[in-house]
């Protein structure tokens, strides 16, 4: 098993290093757990306690954490996070851990709350993260943020294990819009018609010679039977 595998199987063992008892409500997710051994965050090292994890009351920024000590009288420290997604949510808290070199303490990476589809994933500070992603050979996210008061606009990187940063690659809902379809036959637009053309003269059937001729005659027909009729 490799250090990485080691580190995914690490969630598992809760009751080895952290006993969570999740209590809060939906908005703040207010945790409650128990630390059985040094654990380290980003800015602290936990020392063995009780502890409450919770997002920080902001409509702006629900990835900013809060830990404080068991009766919420001391802020421990503050954390920028990232969303970390996973496929099937658990009804009950769950931790993931990054492996840390021997002998020092287990740095908890994300934090997923019952019946969320996503967790909190912790952006350490550079010399931690750097530190933390030469022992586990992988990418670790981290935040440029000077103090608390920076958090809520800060820029999250990520620090691989020979220390070289890169800006956070953000995941985003909205996908390409996919091109139409061609439509069916039946509703493709017939070409326009070619316009019909101009109507021709029609050929002439007689010639007027003649009817000038039947005239004539019916003329002088009449003029004869008048002759006939005063004689």
């Amino acid at each position: 098993m490799n250090r990485i595998a080691l580190a995914v199987a690490s969630i598992g063992l809760l009751g080895a290093a952290l006993a969570p008892n999740a209590r809060a409500d939906e908005w703040n997710k207010k945790t409650i757990l128990t630390v059985n051994e040094p654990l380290q965050v980003p800015n602290k090292v936990l020392p063995p306690g009780k502890y409450v994890m919770k997002l920080m009351d902001s409509p702006s920024n629900r990835h900013i954490v809060q830990i404080f000590n068991g009766d919420e009288t001391q802020l421990q420290t503050t954390v920028l996070a990232i969303p970390n997604y996973r496929l099937q949510p658990t009804g009950k808290t769950q931790f993931g851990f990054w492996e840390t070199p021997p002998g020092q303490p287990k740095a908890l990476r994300a934090w997923f709350y019952p019946g969320d589809n996503f967790g909190q994933e912790f952006a350490y500070p550079k010399t931690e993260s750097v530190a933390i992603a030469a022992a586990a050979k992988a990418t670790v996210p981290t935040t440029y943020a000077q103090n608390e008061s920076e958090l809520t606009t800060a820029r999250v990187g990520t620090v691989n294990e020979t220390g070289q940063e890169a800006p956070m690659q953000e995941a985003t809902m909205a996908e390409a819009t996919p091109a139409p379809a061609p439509a069916p036959e039946a509703e493709r637009a017939a070409p326009a018609p070619e316009p019909a053309p101009a109507p021709q003269e029609l050929p002439k059937t007689a010639s007027p010679l003649m009817m000038i001729a039947l005239a004539g005659l019916l003329s002088l027909g009449v003029f004869s039977m008048l002759r006939l009729a005063r004689s």
